[in-house]
């Protein structure tokens, strides 16, 4: 909601907000991820890869191209599962964020 109005979100300090938005968007889909009932072929690597990201994430500002192949890597192991899809939408636009420069504060 806050983006709609160009603000951003207050973290209470000055980390990016690209990391705060990647932190939260993991959180959710291995969240997600995790209450799926349902077992797939490619669900560790899923794991795996949204563990590496949460790392990434939680290290400061994340590698972009390492960023990128996690995202890849999760979207082909759970791409089909139509549970995760806003889930896993909310990964890839955190995740590209870090294609553009951060927003000056208003």
């Amino acid at each position: 909601m806050l983006r709609s109005l160009g603000q951003r979100p207050v973290t209470g300090s000055d980390e990016d907000p690209r990391v705060v938005e990647l932190r939260t968007a993991v959180s959710r889909l291995r969240r997600e991820l995790a209450a799926l009932r349902t077992e797939f072929p490619d669900r560790v690597i899923a794991e795996d890869e949204l563990a590496a990201l949460a790392a990434m994430a939680g290290g400061g500002l994340p590698e972009i191209p390492r960023l990128r192949r996690s995202l890849l890597l999760i979207a082909g192991a759970i791409g089909s599962v139509s549970a995760l899809t806003r889930a896993l939408t909310e990964v890839r636009e955190a995740v590209d964020h870090f294609g553009q420069p951060p927003q000056p504060p208003p």
